[in-house]
Formats: C-alpha cells, sequence, structure tokens
C-alpha cells in the first residue's frame, strides 16, 4: 500500500524537484498538488492523504499558522513543514503546533524519502543539523509581546521615534524594550538584531 502526498508548495520548480525524488519509489505517491494555502485545505478534504507536505511561505499564509487547521480537518493529519532555512523559532512553532516533521529545500532526495515514511509511521522527523539549531536556542529567553512587536517595528526599519508614536507610548519606554531585546538576541546594535531575528524566524518577511 502506497502512502500518499500531498504536496502544498508554491515554487514550482520545487514541486518538480520533489516528484522526482519521489518518481523511482515503489511505496510512495504524490496524490495531489496546491500552489497555495487555501487550495491545499481544499484538497486535503478531497484526497485523504497520508502525509502532507506544507510550505513554511505560502502567498497568504504561513505553515505555522495552517497547521492547525489541518490539524481541525483531521486529528490525524501527518505534516512535514517544508523551508527555505533552518529557523529555530519557527521549528520549535510548527512542532509546538502538531508537525511531526521539518525538513529545508536543500534536503537530498534519500533523506526526503526518508522523511516521508518516519512521519507516515507516526514519528518524528528533524535531521540533525536542524535539531542542533534547536537545541543551542533552548537555553534563550523569549521575547515578551510586547518586545516582539517591536522587534517586528525595528527590523521593519523604524526609529525608536516612530515606534513610540504607533503604540503610543514614550520614547524611553521603547528604548528600554529595545534594550531588553538586545540583551535576549545576543546583540549589541539594530543591524544585528534584524539579521539575527530573520535568521532564527522570529519576524516573517513577506518578498
Amino acid at each position: 500500500m502506497k502512502t500518499r502526498v500531498l504536496l502544498v508548495e508554491n515554487q514550482e520548480l520545487v514541486r518538480l524537484g520533489i516528484r522526482a525524488a519521489l518518481a523511482g519509489e515503489p511505496d510512495i505517491e504524490i496524490a495531489a498538488e496546491a500552489s497555495e494555502g487555501a487550495e491545499g485545505l481544499k484538497l486535503f478534504g478531497e484526497v485523504s492523504p497520508d502525509v502532507v507536505i506544507l510550505s513554511l511561505r505560502l502567498p497568504n499564509s504561513c505553515a505555522v499558522d495552517d497547521i492547525g487547521k489541518y490539524l481541525s480537518a483531521e486529528r490525524a493529519a501527518k505534516m512535514i513543514v517544508l523551508a527555505d532555512h533552518a529557523g529555530d523559532a519557527e521549528i520549535r512553532r510548527s512542532i509546538e503546533e502538531g508537525a511531526l516533521g521539518y525538513i529545508t529545500k536543500d534536503i537530498s532526495p534519500g533523506e526526503l524519502v526518508r522523511a516521508i515514511r518516519v512521519v507516515a509511521a507516526g514519528r518524528k522527523y528533524i535531521p540533525e543539523h536542524i535539531a542542533a539549531i534547536v537545541s543551542e536556542q533552548l537555553g534563550s529567553e523569549e521575547l515578551t509581546r510586547a518586545e516582539q512587536r517591536i522587534l517586528e517595528m525595528l527590523v521593519g526599519g523604524m526609529s525608536n521615534k516612530e515606534i513610540a508614536f504607533a503604540l503610543d507610548v514614550s520614547e524611553n519606554t521603547v528604548k528600554t524594550h529595545v534594550k531588553n531585546v538586545f540583551g535576549k538576541l545576543g546583540v549589541s546594535d539594530r543591524t544585528s538584531a534584524t539579521t539575527t531575528a530573520i535568521k532564527r524566524g522570529l519576524v516573517r518577511i513577506d518578498v
């Protein structure tokens, strides 16, 4: 009996590569493909796949937000998140939301097949190099909701004065939050904070 996969990915070249990687596997088949979130959820209900490979970034949606929708439709849904890079915050959030696997687009064909088989069996699959990134950050102090919001505005290029105006707080309050953000991220300036936030997946950059 074949493991049926629903592939939800907006980049056609990536879908082509995954199809090619799975073409010679007698126990795995692509049941359906979607290029955006709503289409993926619709097909999920129609084809009842064994495994869903869900791109972290889709037009108008993010896997971290969509995982719950799949699990609401089918509590036994087995999800693999497919990301461009291994941002540790996104890994933790994906797993916390219910994904069983987390892989990146530079994965080898053999590892992709292994990931699908492991997740289809109901087990978690996180490659060693990605697990190491998560482990490095386990001791990191999490940002508060206010600090997270300010980090997002900081990454967006806003000055302390602009942030204070947008949030209707004093500039001194913003400075305190920014200082706390720098401390928790282990950086000393805005450029480093932005780079670290993007690398760790703490903010979303729409391209």
